[in-house]
């Protein structure tokens, strides 16, 4: 069965109930497959052994640090620099069936949820309940364009973001960007509706949003397309990246308080910046590529979104034969080179990722996505190709070195480092001879590669989290977008 065929049987399967992404409706939690045999906790209870993150600067137009996008921050670090997470002991599963995966988590003020849910018909955004995942408000975003892989399309909207005052910001499959409030009961109101069809054409698709420090909402397009819009003056500036050769933008990007917009293309990563009204180019680096869709990317070029390490580094994967992490140094100019290190993870042939990288000041961390296709590659007890890295930089920044490898199954989820107790928090799926498709929230030591503990979180393809991110709460709880809803391990 085809990653498409997949999705749409369950659909049709859990049809009756998709309903249940309403207002005051019961929650209903995403049925498993049966787990004989399989243990749902093992290993031994995290004791928090904490490691340093830098301070990522707050931005002054986004909600707070860990809880204003899919990536946590403007760095796109992936890292929480004071939460610990679940520590596995005394754990319990929750689920909410939606028939939508519940990719792009954030928190409001009040730690309420609120996500943009994406299924085969649309993206909803959703305010829930953190802890029952009761639906407390929705709002049915523009519907799916025609053509694509529903698995692999991240436009209208999974890139979005919260802003200062908990309204999302939107880029929708019609190329508008909407800025959506919270209003009274509760509810969603949209404030603003820009229209970006006049740079934006038919056959192009925004892919992500995110504000520079100065309040210009930038955007990407997936035909490389890049500009802002001004939400004050509704005025709207953008380049096209090349006029001969199409540079693909398959993910989000990252900003700095520098003025800094950092966008990775199937072609190379750019920092581009706003000067004299209109968006520049600073800096192009080309990195190397086979010009191959490897199984576990989206498109055919890096698969992360920039981060940024501290105040020095900005980094990515290549697509080369061998994946190798990128290390640059991201300031405007440089005089003995721009690269920091270039180092090879997984095997030739057998390593491929679509996520950004975990980021802290001189390290990052990689995991393996090779022949995650979709649904089908991880069914009746498939997987995918193991392995997560750590890479680090040296005090002197001369080159870098692998730390540890770890041989976990994660297809494809976002991992994050809670900072607070040393964990790499990832969802794996180890292959399973007697067919059992199950589906485990995994803490791994940040320090050593160790797997501390594994946690069931449910079995089947209705489980799976293609793509989506783990997000960790206010309260340490740990969420993570599934095919048929969202699922929590608190």
């Amino acid at each position: 069965m085809t990653s498409t065929a997949a999705a749409v049987a369950i659909s049709l399967a859990l049809a009756p109930v998709a309903a249940a992404q309403s207002p005051g409706a019961p929650v209903i939690p995403i049925p498993s497959a049966p787990t004989a045999g399989i243990q749902p906790f093992s290993g031994e209870v995290a004791i928090p052994d904490p490691v340093g993150a830098p301070r990522v600067p707050q931005h002054p137009h986004m909600a707070p640090n860990g809880r204003s996008n899919l990536h946590n921050d403007a760095y796109m670090t992936d890292v929480y620099r004071k939460l610990e997470g679940p520590l596995g002991d005394d754990t319990a599963t929750r689920s909410a069936l939606f028939v939508r995966d519940c990719a792009s988590v954030t928190f409001d003020a009040e730690g309420r949820i609120e996500a943009i849910c994406v299924g085969i018909d649309r993206p909803v955004l959703t305010l829930l309940d953190p802890t029952t995942l009761e639906v407390l408000a929705a709002h049915d975003l523009p519907p799916r364009q025609s053509g694509g892989d529903v698995f692999t399309d991240f436009s209208g909207g999974g890139y979005f973001y919260l802003d200062r005052s908990d309204r999302a910001v939107i880029p929708t499959t019609t190329r508008h960007v909407l800025v959506v409030a919270q209003g009274a009961g509760p509810s969603f109101v949209v404030e603003a509706d820009f229209d970006l069809t006049a740079v934006v054409p038919a056959d192009d698709q925004l892919i992500a949003l995110l504000p520079d420090w100065d309040g210009r909402i930038w955007f990407a397009s997936r035909r490389g397309r890049v500009g802002w819009v001004d939400p004050s003056s509704g005025e709207i500036r953008s380049l096209m990246l090349s006029e001969q050769v199409s540079e693909g933008v398959g993910n989000s990007f990252a900003v700095d308080e520098g003025g800094g917009v950092y966008v990775v293309t199937d072609a190379a990563l750019y920092r581009f910046e706003a000067r004299g009204g209109r968006p520049k180019t600073i800096w192009r680096h080309a990195y190397p590529n086979t010009g191959e869709r490897k199984p576990g990317q989206t498109q055919a070029g890096s698969g992360t979104t920039p981060t940024l390490m501290g105040r020095k580094y900005v980094a990515i994967t290549d697509n080369a034969e061998r994946m190798h992490v990128l290390i640059l140094k991201r300031r405007r100019n440089v005089h003995r080179g721009r690269v920091v290190c270039r180092r090879g993870v997984f095997e030739r042939g057998a390593g491929a990722t679509d996520q950004s990288l975990i980021g802290t000041r001189r390290s990052v961390v990689v995991e393996n996505n090779h022949g995650y296709t979709g649904p089908a590659a991880t069914s009746d007890g498939a997987s995918t190709t193991p392995g997560l890295e750590r890479v680090t930089v040296p005090r002197d920044g001369d080159g870098c070195r692998t730390v540890w490898r770890s041989e976990e199954t994660a297809p494809s989820v976002v991992p994050k480092l809670a900072a607070g107790s040393g964990l790499v928090f990832t969802y794996t799926k180890p292959p399973s001879a007697a067919g059992v498709d199950a589906w485990f929230l995994t803490a791994i030591d940040y320090r050593t590669g160790a797997t501390v503990y594994k946690r069931l979180v449910g079995a089947g393809n209705a489980f799976n989290n293609n793509f989506a991110a783990i997000t960790i709460g206010p309260d340490q709880t740990a969420y993570v977008g599934v095919i048929a809803g969202i699922a929590s391990v608190r």
